[in-house]
This record gives structure tokens, C-alpha cells and sequence, in this order.
């Protein structure tokens, strides 16, 4: 896997984590609502990371499925002639 690839990855799971320790504190509903307001602001920020993150990934995906069939038809004309 190449380093930037897994920093990426890393990010994301940085940041779910983050996000999932603040809907934690928002669910026990122990906090000021100044607190619950900073930290909704910062959980839609990690939430839009997240699914930027997954797009970014969904998209390489693509493309290495397209390299993928684009190799096999290839390789299966080279056999045909």
C-alpha cells in the first residue's frame, strides 16, 4: 500500500474515532449546551471528512477495477489473434 494511501487511511479512521467519542458525549447528554453546540459543529465537520474520505476511496476503487478489466481484455485479444 503506498504511504500516502495509508495516511489517508489512517485519517479516516482518525477521524471516525473522533467522531464516534463525540456522539458518545452527545448521547449521555451531560454537557452545557455551549459544549454539545462546538462539538455538533465539530462532528459535522469529521462527518464531512469521513465521507470525502470514502468517496476519494470509492473512486480508486473504480479505477483499479477499470485498469483491472482494461488488463484482462488485453490479455484475452492477445490470445485470440
Amino acid at each position: 500500500m503506498a504511504k500516502s494511501t495509508r495516511s489517508r487511511v489512517g485519517e479516516f479512521e482518525k477521524s471516525l474515532k473522533e467522531l464516534e467519542t463525540i456522539v458518545e458525549k452527545m448521547e449521555a447528554g451531560d454537557q452545557p449546551l455551549e459544549t454539545s453546540l462546538k462539538d455538533f459543529e465539530r462532528g459535522m465537520e469529521l462527518a464531512r471528512q469521513c465521507r470525502d474520505s470514502l468517496q476519494k476511496a470509492e473512486l480508486r476503487v473504480q479505477e483499479l477495477l477499470e485498469k483491472a478489466d482494461d488488463a484482462h481484455d488485453t490479455s484475452s485479444e492477445d490470445e485470440g489473434s
